[in-house]
């Protein structure tokens, strides 16, 4: 077996050959820009990982792993789109660096491009794969339709703010192990097992990168600190500072959220100000953690060696533990 970033060295080496160097070039050039500009390969690097902890060949789902990248970048220029934002992974975003109808197009073949390269997968193994593919970026879909919702809805709950980052971020992570999991010829109950496992994951994982968009470094993270801030992103933060503030019959929270001439600077500030006041960093890091525990549970009734358990385990210090 290799190790995480030996996995993350022979994807990149894969996905540079397959780079795609066509006509017309305005359609093609963005695309290459932004895989190139990095981030950790976070998805087809699991995949394969499961494939090789099931006894599987890498090579055998390299194809499977670039179309889960391709799916992956085509959902995160959009998203940049849709949330105005100028930077990702530390560099200016399509939209920005192009125009927003080259953003578009790019991250629609993108999308084409997967279905691809998915196509190229064991054909026994096809139509399962293909089918949790589908489910998986309908699901992803849905989940950025919500998050767009929350952001003008003045009351959203923490069980659909929960409900919406498992569709968005959750779902397609899950998805990546439990293709990997059949690549590498997994029984259907340890498959569905990985799934379980890495939703929660997924869930946890989505639950730090929120609250590493209020407290960490710019320079680490790789977007814009406080930019959920900005959108008025019901995060489970903001969720549950909403909740305190009424309860405590508190409306600095609701005029800042009103406030449409405070700069994004001041809101930020401000904002997280409150949520030091009602130590939304504390509550948010436990349900965090709950989720962790959840991952964990799933991941001892999976019929795998304790030497491949381990390895799941220390994905979970890898993803979700992040340095602030």
């Amino acid at each position: 077996m290799h190790s995480i970033e030996e996995i993350r060295t022979i994807f990149t080496s894969y996905l540079q050959q397959e780079t795609i160097l066509r006509e017309p070039k305005n359609l093609y050039e963005p695309n290459t820009y932004f895989l190139q500009i990095g981030g950790k390969r976070l998805r087809p690097c699991l995949l394969i990982l499961a494939t090789e902890i099931f006894g599987g060949k890498t090579e055998e789902a390299l194809a499977a792993a670039l179309a889960i990248e391709y799916f992956h970048n085509f959902t995160l220029i959009h998203d940049d789109v849709m949330d105005k934002a100028p930077v990702r992974r530390g560099f200016t975003t399509i939209h920005e660096k192009y125009n927003l109808n080259t953003a578009i197009l790019s991250g629609d073949v993108l999308m084409i491009k997967a279905c691809e390269y998915l196509a190229k997968v064991n054909p026994i193994y096809f139509k399962t794969i293909f089918d949790i593919y589908t489910q998986t970026a309908i699901e992803v879909c849905e989940g950025q339709q919500y998050d767009m919702d929350f952001e003008n809805e003045s009351i959203v709950s923490q069980d659909a703010y929960i409900e919406m980052i498992r569709l968005k971020t959750a779902v397609l992570l899950a998805a990546a192990m439990k293709i990997g999991a059949i690549l590498g010829h997994a029984k259907q109950e340890d498959a569905d097992l990985l799934y379980t496992y890495a939703e929660n994951l997924g869930i946890a994982f989505q639950i730090q990168d929120d609250i590493l968009d209020c407290y960490g470094a710019e320079n680490l993270v790789g977007k814009q600190v406080g930019g959920d801030i900005i959108q008025n992103k019901k995060t489970l933060l903001l969720i549950y500072a909403i909740e305190q503030s009424k309860q405590n019959n508190d409306s600095t929270l609701s005029a800042i959220l009103q406030n449409k001439s405070i700069s994004d600077k001041e809101k930020v500030n401000a904002v997280l100000e409150i949520y030091d006041r009602y130590n939304t960093q504390k509550y948010a890091e436990e349900k965090r953690d709950k989720y962790v525990f959840d991952a964990q549970e799933a991941l001892q009734k999976i019929n795998l060696a304790d030497n491949k358990k381990d390895i799941l385990k220390q994905l979970i210090s890898y993803l979700v533990m992040r340095a602030y």
